[in-house]
């Protein structure tokens, strides 16, 4: 069976809207908060595996699905700081966090009191080990029952965690859950989440937004079509990507440019689908195979990225914009946040293409974050690549980074996040160890500048998670580059 989306260029312009490039303020709300902890409890579930469950657990072998999902858990501490402006929050995570990370993060945060539970059971799918873990679930719904509401917040809006939410009112708790969607409208998580989804939303706005463009494309079903349809665009345009309907932390993508493939179409073809039949998730999902862009990718800004977040009200919020670091492979490893990471002209259309793209997903009932990933390419279009239906790479990072410098944060602070850095001793240091090398340049409140360990698990795989706050940009890197080399006492 082969469906075939082909979309057209679009190069029509229109007016724009007036975009601000600063993101709204949102007075009061460090008091709002703290008028509503006494009346509700907040518990926050890192369910990032229940979101990508769909693709990885599709991945074979077995030991390689488990080496992901333990990579996508490692990043659990990471979300604590998506809830840097509560005094007080259950955590359900996971991992086992350190006392040291808890302790730790309370210290950079306005954070009194947080409780971590982490369900027995392991299977991925953490709000059906929540309410499977009869002890834990019970203990969970004893605290909630002190208090008048319970706010119930997470990552991804999953069947799992629409489940959970309906025990616990079966259980006579009074639970919202601000940041999803009512379970009539939950399709909008998976489908707008997907590659063909944003696809099919830019095929039918082209009339109306015609700066929303996508690179040229089609969608099929099965390996054999889609290396027949890969090999024949590679030979023609001397390029193609191929993805998977769903991907998880740049898995699920294939890139090829000029050299990279044999130059006859028989041999391409070949080859295409040998590199397909090494993961069966490329058999599970349709394939989208794209043109590839052009792109200059030691420019700046390449990679341009907007977040937004829906209210319950369908209030539509703009909360920053930013610069991804991602590879050539496609492999996302950090971004920066200023206003002055991107060109007047690259911010406005941006926000004004994000804009439309929320007001879609308002409209059929999406609720809670998402961001739009974009390519900068070297003929001055800029192309939406996906967009994600969730909490992002940057919502942690600008929970924390709110809390810490208010509604300016956006010309206040520069903000560098990476998650790239590789120890090259043979044995891993200690969060201890590596909080005492990094003393001089570890984050001052007073000055309130310097390096914030975004996460302790990763350190164990020799692997440095790290956000770094400066007055400027070149101060933000000057940090780096000291953090780097008082990191060579431990490499």
């Amino acid at each position: 069976m082969l469906i075939i989306i082909c979309l057209c260029r679009m190069t029509m312009k229109k007016a724009k809207k007036k975009v601000t490039r600063k993101p709204p303020k949102k007075n009061k709300q460090r008091k709002s908060s703290l008028k509503l902890s006494k009346k509700q409890l907040v518990i926050y579930i890192y369910n990032v595996v229940e979101d990508e469950w769909s693709f990885l657990s599709s991945i074979q072998p077995i030991e390689k699905r488990f080496e992901m999902i333990n990579d996508c858990n490692d990043s659990s501490e990471c979300y604590l700081f998506a809830n840097a402006g509560e005094t007080e929050f259950i955590y359900i995570s996971p991992i086992e966090i350190s006392s040291s990370f808890k302790n730790y993060f309370q210290s950079i945060t306005h954070n009194k009191k947080v409780d971590i539970f982490v369900p027995q059971k392991r299977t991925g799918l953490i709000c059906k080990d929540l309410y499977t873990d009869k002890q834990l679930f019970s203990d969970l719904v004893q605290k909630a029952k002190k208090y008048k509401k319970v706010k119930l917040i997470s990552y991804s809006t999953s069947p799992e965690f629409l489940e959970l939410k309906d025990r616990m009112i079966q259980l006579g708790l009074d639970v919202y859950t601000p940041e999803a969607p009512e379970i009539e409208n939950a399709w909008t998580v998976n489908f707008y989440g997907s590659k063909s989804g944003i696809r099919q939303l830019a095929q039918q706005s082209r009339a109306i937004e015609p700066d929303f463009i996508m690179p040229e494309g089609v969608i099929c079903v099965g390996k054999l079509d889609a290396a027949k349809i890969a090999a024949n665009t590679y030979i023609r345009e001397k390029g193609v990507v191929l993805k998977t309907n769903k991907g998880s932390g740049g898995h699920g993508v294939l890139i090829f440019r000029e050299g990279e493939l044999p130059k006859d179409y028989k041999s391409c073809e070949k080859r295409i689908y040998e590199l397909l039949s090494e993961d069966g998730y490329w058999e599970r999902f349709p394939i989208i195979i794209e043109e590839l862009i052009s792109v200059d990718y030691a420019a700046f800004g390449a990679n341009p990225n907007i977040e937004f977040k829906i209210h319950r009200s369908g209030k539509i919020e703009m909360l920053y914009y930013c610069v991804m670091m991602v590879t050539k492979e496609g492999k996302y490893y950090g971004l920066d946040i200023h206003e002055d990471v991107l060109n007047e002209r690259t911010a406005a259309r941006i926000t004004d293409t994000g804009y439309y793209i929320a007001e879609k997903y308002a409209e059929e009932g999406y609720r809670g974050h998402f961001d739009v990933d974009m390519i900068a390419g070297k003929n001055s279009h800029i192309y939406v690549c996906e967009s994600n239906t969730r909490n992002t790479g940057g919502t942690d990072i600008y929970k924390l980074v709110y809390d810490l410098y208010g509604e300016d944060f956006f010309s206040d602070v520069y903000v560098l996040n990476r998650n790239n850095y590789k120890f090259k001793s043979q044995t891993s240091p200690s969060f201890e160890k590596l909080i005492n090398v990094l003393k001089p340049i570890v984050y001052d409140k007073k000055k309130k500048e310097g390096v914030i360990i975004s996460s302790a698990a990763p350190i164990k795989d020799k692997q440095l998670l790290y956000t770094i706050l400066g007055k400027t940009k070149r101060r933000a890197y000057q940090l780096q580059e000291d953090m780097f080399a008082l990191l060579q006492q431990i490499s």
